[in-house]
């Protein structure tokens, strides 16, 4: 069995930047701590990537607010999040939307058949992990996926716990 964790959007402009929340600043310690602890086969980091003409798109004009432009600070992962992976193994994941269909496809490529085993951490519950989360669980609907509710955080606290309740009733594991 492959074990994968998988780290949402630990970008500069979710935790502290033009959408960061208390409660982002608040993970960012218990998300370096897995990282660091994280003892499986791979490590998938994705980053919520936007350009210039932002504003044109659906998202922009749904969320006008200009965030993670490639290239800027904001787009960078946070620094207590860089530290956690210095050294370490692990692949980037460009996204241009909420979820991304690209980790399933390399893990279906590189571990053909193989049974999996996930663990998601990362910004926001209620948005990208929750995303990602069912694209994973379509992709492998018999794999036991686990979100870490201490090494994430929503929007708001009541939106974080509505998508937490939302992956529990799509057999997704909610740990500390």
């Amino acid at each position: 069995m492959k074990k994968i964790l998988i780290v949402v959007d630990m970008q500069n402009d979710f935790v502290d930047g033009t959408l960061g929340t208390k409660e982002a600043v608040e993970i960012v310690p218990n998300v370096a701590r897995k990282i660091r602890e994280f003892d499986g086969d791979e490590i998938f980091v994705t980053y919520d990537t936007h350009f210039e003409n932002y504003l044109d798109t659906l998202e922009g004009k749904k969320l006008p607010v200009i965030h993670c432009i490639e290239g800027s600070r904001g787009h960078e992962l946070h620094e207590e999040v860089k530290n956690a992976l210095a050294g370490r193994s692990y692949h980037d994941v460009i996204k241009a939307g909420f979820g991304s269909f690209s980790i399933t496809r390399s893990l279906k490529d590189r571990f053909p058949g193989e049974e999996m085993e996930f663990e998601m951490v990362g910004l926001c519950t209620d948005v990208c992990v929750v995303s990602n989360a069912m694209i994973i669980r379509a992709g492998y609907p018999n794999a036991r996926i686990t979100v870490y509710a201490s090494c994430c955080a929503g929007i708001t606290p009541e939106s974080h716990r509505a998508a937490l309740t939302t992956m529990q009733c799509c057999q997704i594991d909610i740990a500390e």
